[in-house]
């Protein structure tokens, strides 16, 4: 197969087009079998093979820079960059990254897998190689729903402010701004992405302004009437108030159409944007007529999970409590908001990609008497921590925070582990952190939270199954919950998911004849009184957490026993301070000693030293 020959993008020079469509179909072939068996993002980049074979023959990479926004479109690039054959190790540990990573290729620049920053690279790059004189392209693809996140603004109108010479890929692949494309706006795109044209017209726009008394007003009446039909036409005002040419839309599907608009694209003098019309999971008939699932991320949603307990547990409270709305930052099927939004279509907002915006404007909800909760992953909020502190914590404002994928998440990677929030949300003054450790739990937590109004609220919870407990197993308001009472010797706190590696842990130490005790602290701010009582009583405490070991629960943990003046010893257990490969979640952590036998094998340890 031609796909099987690709060892870099000089391989598709030369190629005519009947042989770059077949290439087409086997790349196609090629990440529906990977996906199908590996999990990840399917729809994206079944909708942007064409672009990308465009790409790397109009550009020279890695010489020029093609950067993507977000990663998770960057299937076919790696394929045409020499790792087709990778792909069979694709998210699995040791193997292939679903995200660029500058360690597998010199073709990824940037690691990007957290939308709307590519804007700002490309200017940094353009900045740079312009400075040093050096004769390379930066290009930057960017999604258009990555074009909702507040930093692509303010790249743009860094770009078009400082004229750098930057071609802007929109990859709009189904949240299309652009109008009805007509035969009189066909006409007009042909013309304005004619660089020989726009040549020739602005020398005669020169030549009309330099006619004696009349030259002024001519020059001027021939711009009005070019605006005036721009406006009506095309698109491309918003960008070219910015500085930045358009051009478009164009048929990202078609390799020659797109080369050619590539080509002329390089040769305007500072930033342009081509326009290019794709569709997702194209060539793939459960992808093309999946609009959630398999138009993004495979296996988003699972019966038994965390995130179902979520779903489930918003239809019961948007019966009950007719003030409650909850916010999505372009993720409403996989954070479990879509059967909460079909059921109360008016109080599901989706700000798009935009975590700061959609933090404080869940403060100015609740200031004005709604009940606003904002769901999203881990990982995401860490984006917006300053509206979080000071926007809503300031303000003292009764915001609930579900974080989904909160601790190691396994499969994407660093970029995806949810290994902050107990760290920043824990210094936030008067924020309420729950960290449930079963389905139950977590159901009886988002009632809790509707019970607190004088202060925010977060509640994290892991994306591995949820356990399944009895009435007798769940805690209510913010009280610990003493699963197993032991001897003196051994106090265990497992802070939400980590209370299984306790509570298999305590059964490792039984065998060994020590009777441990075991908490479920439930809430990580404020820590239950009763806990650190019974705690502070033993010899050894050991707080286990999925979070950063320095500065999450343990620390708090430590400060509480400290304050009571306990004469026990304390072993934190968590994440260390590293960026952590993709890999199975549960592998993970116990490599990191945060399962029964690594906690066991602490307390024994600890017991004998």
């Amino acid at each position: 197969m031609f796909l099987d020959a690709i060892t870099g993008p000089q391989d598709l020079q030369g190629r005519d087009y009947d042989e770059l469509d077949d290439l087409c179909v086997q790349i196609r072939e090629h990440i529906v079998a990977a996906v199908t068996k590996h999990g990840g993002h399917l729809g994206s980049n079944l909708g942007d093979v064409e672009l990308t074979v465009a790409l790397h023959r109009v550009f020279r990479s890695p010489h020029d820079a093609i950067l993507w926004d977000t990663g998770h479109q960057t299937y076919v690039h790696k394929m045409l960059t020499g790792r087709a054959a990778d792909f069979k190790n694709l998210r699995e540990p040791g193997g292939l990254s679903g995200y660029p990573s500058r360690s597998e290729s010199k073709h990824d620049w940037i690691e990007n897998s957290h939308a709307s920053t590519v804007l700002s690279y490309a200017f940094g790059l353009a900045t740079s190689f312009h400075q040093n004189d050096e004769r390379r392209r930066v290009v930057a693809v960017i999604g258009d729903g990555a074009m909702t996140g507040g930093m692509a603004f303010e790249g743009l109108n860094n770009l078009g402010h400082s004229g750098r010479d930057v071609v802007i890929i929109l990859n709009d692949n189904g949240r299309s701004y652009a109008p009805t494309v007509s035969r009189l706006s066909e006409s007009l795109i042909k013309i304005r992405n004619n660089p020989t044209y726009m040549r020739r017209q602005a020398r005669l726009e020169q030549m009309a302004e330099s006619i004696p008394w009349v030259g002024e007003q001519l020059g001027r009446g021939m711009k009005m009437s070019k605006a005036a039909i721009r406006e009506m036409w095309e698109p491309p005002a918003f960008f070219e108030n910015l500085g930045i040419r358009y051009t478009g839309p164009f048929d990202g599907h078609d390799i020659a159409g797109i080369e050619d608009a590539l080509a002329n694209a390089t040769e305007f003098d500072g930033p342009v944007v081509v326009h290019v019309l794709t569709q997702k999971g194209r060539g793939y008939a459960p992808a093309e007529n999946d609009q959630i699932k398999n138009m993004h991320d495979i296996g988003s949603i699972k019966d038994g999970s965390y995130t179902s307990a979520f779903s489930d547990a918003m239809l019961k409270l948007g019966d009950q409590h007719p003030e409650l709305v909850a916010i999505t930052a372009a993720m409403p099927d996989s954070t479990g908001l879509l059967p909460f939004s079909e059921r109360f279509p008016g109080r599901c907002i989706d700000v798009g990609i935009a975590e700061q915006h959609a933090v404080t404007s869940a403060a100015g909800m609740a200031m004005g008497g709604m009940r606003p909760l904002f769901a999203v992953y881990a990982t995401f909020l860490t984006r917006a921590f300053d509206q979080v502190n000071l926007d809503v914590g300031l303000h003292g404002q009764p915001v609930i925070f579900c974080l989904d994928r909160a601790g190691i998440t396994g499969d994407d990677g660093p970029s995806h582990h949810g290994i902050l929030d107990l760290v920043l949300l824990t210094k936030v003054p008067g924020m309420t952190v729950f960290a449930p450790s079963s389905y139950q739990e977590l159901q009886q937590m988002m009632f809790d939270a509707m019970d607190i109004t004088d202060g925010p609220v977060a509640i994290r919870w892991p994306k591995t199954a949820a356990p399944w407990v009895t009435e007798t197993e769940v805690g209510s308001g913010l009280a610990a919950r003493l699963v197993k009472s032991g001897g003196p010797e051994v106090c265990l706190l497992g802070f939400g998911k980590m209370l299984a590696a306790c509570e298999g842990a305590a059964e490792i130490l039984a065998d060994e004849g020590i009777n441990a005790t075991v908490w479920d602290p439930r809430v990580v701010t404020p820590l239950a009184p009763e806990m650190l009582e019974n705690a502070a009583a033993h010899q050894l405490v050991i707080s286990v957490e999925d979070g950063l070991r320095i500065g999450g629960a343990g620390a708090a943990v430590r400060d509480a026993l400290s304050e009571h003046d306990a004469n026990c010893r304390l072993r934190v257990l968590g994440v260390p301070t590293a960026y952590i490969p993709h890999g199975k979640a549960d592998t993970i952590l116990s490599e990191l000693g945060l399962d029964a036998a690594g906690v066991a094998a602490t307390a024994l340890g600890m017991l004998t030293t």
